[in-house]
């Protein structure tokens, strides 16, 4: 046993705080993730959370340029652009998509201008690169119980608005017709989504982390249309990657020939996709063995829908 551990985990991995900063921290962003990312694709939000990680470039050129966390400028700028992105969309899809294009092309001009004074004024190397990309090892223990009351936060209200939201997921209109406010739980959706995507960004950062919040998501929904069950393998299927992402770049130090150590987020992205691309094959596979048994292609194991809404 001591031999497998010395082969998986590099000397000093268990007693390295920056390695248990970063364990708690994926843990919170890959069960926020993995919650939020079932309902953004459920509900055909992908782009939305997309353009959120994208503008949180914004938030963290901002916030590096005020000198605080960027965790502070990720939520700040994501609530605030997921506000203006409901303020000019409608319930129909087209419209939802215009005004974040609208939304995105504006900022992002912006975040360039930001993330240039960023590079030529900050003496602190690097900036840009944590920023856009991200780096587990370098949250600071003053931020993971901020990073964790959020997380805590956002998993709770998620939880009081589960059934109306499932329901206007599945069908604006009906949810409409029941009495439920589509409008606004829109923009409480989207603003947890900004929260989701800002917890993201402080793992694979603003460029990745759709990666994140959409592929255990999709994952997920790929192995089960349960909604509670898809959340909850998101948020497992989340944390298996995360933490060995962890592993992985920790040992990466001790490979050869540089020895500097590759980054936290591209092992994991590399193993959400992985994990994602074996999903689909067995999901394809299942499905194929179903239609052989049944002999119709209209069969519902086919085309099957969530559950949980009456």
């Amino acid at each position: 046993m001591g031999i497998i551990v010395n082969a998986l985990f590099a000397p000093g991995f268990f007693s390295s705080d920056p390695v248990r900063l970063a364990v708690v921290t994926g843990l919170v962003v890959a069960l926020v993730s993995g919650a939020l990312g079932v309902f953004t694709v459920l509900r055909g939000q992908s782009f939305a959370g997309h353009a959120l990680s994208d503008l949180g470039t914004l938030g963290g050129s901002s916030a590096a340029l005020a000198g605080v966390g960027p965790l502070w400028g990720f939520v700040g700028v994501g609530v605030v652009v997921a506000g203006v992105m409901e303020l000019f969309s409608t319930r129909q899809r087209r419209s939802r998509d215009v005004a974040t294009g609208l939304v995105l092309s504006a900022a992002l001009g912006l975040s360039a201008l930001l993330l240039y004074f960023d590079t030529t004024m900050d003496s602190t190397t690097g900036v840009t690169i944590t920023i856009l990309f991200g780096s587990l090892f370098t949250v600071t223990g003053g931020t993971v119980p901020l990073l964790v009351l959020l997380g805590l936060g956002a998993l709770a209200v998620l939880t009081l608005l589960y059934r109306p939201l499932l329901l206007s997921s599945v069908s604006a209109d009906l949810a409409a017709a029941r009495g439920i406010p589509v409008r606004a739980l829109g923009l409480a959706f989207l603003v947890l989504l900004a929260l989701a995507t800002a917890l993201s960004s402080m793992s694979v950062g603003t460029i990745l982390s759709p990666a994140l919040l959409v592929g255990p998501a999709a994952t997920a929904l790929r192995l089960t249309r349960r909604p509670v069950a898809a959340m909850a393998l998101a948020g497992a299927i989340g944390t298996a990657a995360t933490w060995l992402g962890i592993v992985l770049a920790y040992d990466s130090y001790q490979w050869p020939p540089t020895g500097r150590g590759w980054p936290v987020s591209f092992f994991v992205v590399t193993l959400v996709f992985t994990l994602y691309l074996l999903a689909d094959a067995a999901a394809r596979i299942g499905t194929a063995r179903a239609l052989r048994r049944t002999g119709d292609p209209h069969h519902p194991v086919a085309a099957p829908t969530p559950a949980g809404v009456n």
